[in-house]
């Protein structure tokens, strides 16, 4: 009409394709037709069995591979006596598992074990996971966009036993995304201790012991006569004490560091809850009856577990320096400890430090103390000197006999990974991460695209449950992989401002924390000072929503090759159901999809 917009001849810039971008081409797919897009995960533990279980996107290819003869990670290396989880087994699970059976409040390795193997049967992901397949090289290839690993892997004998192997191959693959959940506790070294490899008694390392012919109860009984000598005052060597106390001769226990001990976590809680107080050690062991309360009694067990975790959700604030939950903690962890060494009270002394509860990783050790006051048991906390090859000899000049050396002495927490990951340019990872590992929130790093990380740098807690976490680290994971392909992107990778961000982040945030004080801890790669590499800066709680919802404007992306128009992703404007006339076209007044706003109070 005269004077109308429609009747006037348009003055506006016609679009046109510019000389160096050619004409745009409709997708012949529907927006949600999926692409193929491969996946593969370092690592069969906590972290490599969740993504298998949380990969439900449409049309991938998953690979998880394991370099041990079993799932579980830690729970499948470790093997050492008195082997146990620290953490109440009721919340030791995923969110959505409901374990109800667990015969104690803190599990041995094996209960562990076997519950995580349960939970690979139960989600059929042996069909994803290749066991005894080891990750040796991994490398970004820029042009193709993809990852290609090499897989180390035995030949087995025509007929023999599976640890019968007559060599290796390697083979190679490809993939899409790459996912490590190697975890950061998973690589041991010996102690530097001159003469430990002269001597001609057993010798063994924590994370090393591997019983013969599957427990370690069978190899631990033939040291009934014997002086076994345990170093080390970690998290494993206040399980190892107490499992071999009762069980050998005589156990020397060289000590150099000191720790706290505290408590079991909520032991005024479940005595409510359960009715009655632990064992002499401490630890819970569950009745025929309590189990199955557990298991049948409506609420009982949901209302245990859910206790338990608003207690450990009620900690953070005992990490911070000076605080009154800090003071009053540390004041209930001196007055147990001297409680429980009241008939050998020179070891307290030897043993509380100076630094704050949790500048170090806290155990509740159940047995422990009450197994340092035994007559079988002598405390040595001098330094050693050098191993002989029959025994110890300490810097103070004493030198004990001994027959039977175990080295609880920790892992290699550099997080240097003992196979190349080689990014974008050839950046190698193992020589970005030094002199510290850096990260964009635990789970990116620039320079590597389409790779995410579970358990990377930054990523564990000191208060609080770390399974939820974990679940965000591998949600955040699932969630760039199913971006990657409903958005048919070649790569995305974290921009480099947003990984400085966060480092700065770190620094202003832990000198308020105990984890800055002078200890030697696995939190700062087993220094007494510096920069705190291993723990999340923050609560459980505030990781979980930090990860919840991704940043995706801290990503920098590429599109699929010959594809220049960021919304090619739309296809050619119908939904696959649409196309085919096939499966619901009215999803979205269906729950989960529907949703209805709660009407006003008032």
């Amino acid at each position: 009409m005269p004077g109308g917009w429609f009747s006037r001849k348009s003055t506006a810039h016609k679009a046109s394709a510019s000389p160096h971008r050619p004409p745009f081409i409709l997708g012949d797919f529907s927006i949600d037709e999926y692409k193929p897009i491969k996946v593969i995960v370092i690592g069969a533990g906590f972290c490599g069995i969740l993504a298998g279980i949380r990969h439900k996107i449409p049309n991938i290819d998953l690979t998880i591979y394991e370099k041990s003869a079993g799932i579980g990670g830690t729970w499948q290396n470790n093997n050492y006596p008195g082997l146990a989880c620290d953490v109440p087994a009721h919340n030791y699970q995923f969110s959505f598992e409901q374990k109800k059976d667990w015969t104690t409040f803190y599990p041995s390795g094996t209960e562990v074990r076997q519950h995580l193997q349960d939970v690979v049967d139960k989600h059929k992901l042996m069909r994803y996971i290749r066991l005894r397949h080891e990750v040796v090289h991994a490398q970004y290839d820029a042009p193709a966009g993809k990852w290609c690993v090499r897989v180390r892997h035995p030949l087995a004998v025509d007929g023999a036993r599976e640890d019968q192997v007559e060599g290796f191959e390697e083979v190679e693959d490809s993939a899409d995304v790459l996912i490590t959940a190697v975890g950061a506790l998973s690589r041991w070294t010996w102690p530097d201790i001159p003469g430990l490899h002269d001597f001609q008694g057993a010798l063994h390392h924590s994370a090393g012991f591997e019983p013969q012919p599957t427990r370690w109860e069978d190899v631990v009984e033939m040291w009934a006569d014997k002086n076994v000598a345990v170093i080390g005052v970690g998290s494993s060597a206040i399980q190892i004490v107490p499992a071999l106390q009762k069980r050998v001769k005589k156990l020397v226990h060289y000590v150099r560091g000191k720790t706290w001990l505290a408590a079991p976590l909520g032991t005024g809680l479940i005595r409510s809850l359960i009715g009655r107080d632990p064992a002499d050690d401490g630890n819970y062991k569950f009745t025929p009856e309590e189990i199955e309360r557990f298991k049948n009694e409506p609420g009982f067990f949901e209302n245990f577990r859910l206790a338990l975790e608003n207690q450990f959700n009620s900690t953070f604030s005992w990490t911070i320096r000076g605080s009154p939950l800090q003071l009053q903690f540390q004041a209930d962890c001196r007055k147990l400890m001297q409680d429980k060494l009241a008939k050998k009270p020179w070891i307290a002394e030897k043993l509380m430090p100076d630094f704050p509860v949790s500048c170090r990783r806290l155990t509740p050790g159940p047995g422990y103390l009450e197994a340092l006051c035994e007559d079988n048991v002598e405390f040595v906390p001098s330094s050693i000197k050098r191993v002989t090859k029959n025994g110890i000899e300490t810097v103070d000049g004493q030198y004990r006999d001994v027959d039977v050396i175990v080295c609880a002495t920790g892992y290699d927490t550099s997080f240097q990974l003992p196979f190349k990951i080689v990014g974008r340019d050839g950046v190698d990872l193992n020589e970005r991460w030094r002199p510290h590992p850096v990260s964009y929130l635990s789970v990116a790093l620039d320079g590597f695209p389409n790779m995410f990380m579970a358990l990377g740098p930054n990523s564990v807690l000191a208060s609080g449950t770390l399974l939820p976490l974990m679940e965000s680290q591998v949600g955040y994971a699932v969630q760039a992989v199913a971006k990657l392909q409903r958005d048919r992107l070649k790569s995305m990778e974290v921009r480099p401002e947003a990984v400085r961000d966060f480092d700065e982040y770190l620094e202003a945030y832990f000198p308020k924390t105990v984890f800055t004080e002078k200890c030697r801890s696995w939190y700062k790669m087993g220094k007494e000072e510096g920069r705190v590499v291993g723990l999340w800066p923050g609560s459980t709680l505030q990781g979980m929503k930090a990860l919840a919802h991704p940043r995706w404007e801290d990503y920098k992306y590429e599109l699929e090759d010959r594809v220049q128009n960021r919304f090619h992703f739309l296809g050619d404007g119908q939904t696959y159901s649409e196309k085919t006339l096939t499966g619901d076209r009215a999803w979205y007044l269906h729950e989960p999809y529907l949703d209805v706003p709660p009407l006003p109070i008032d």
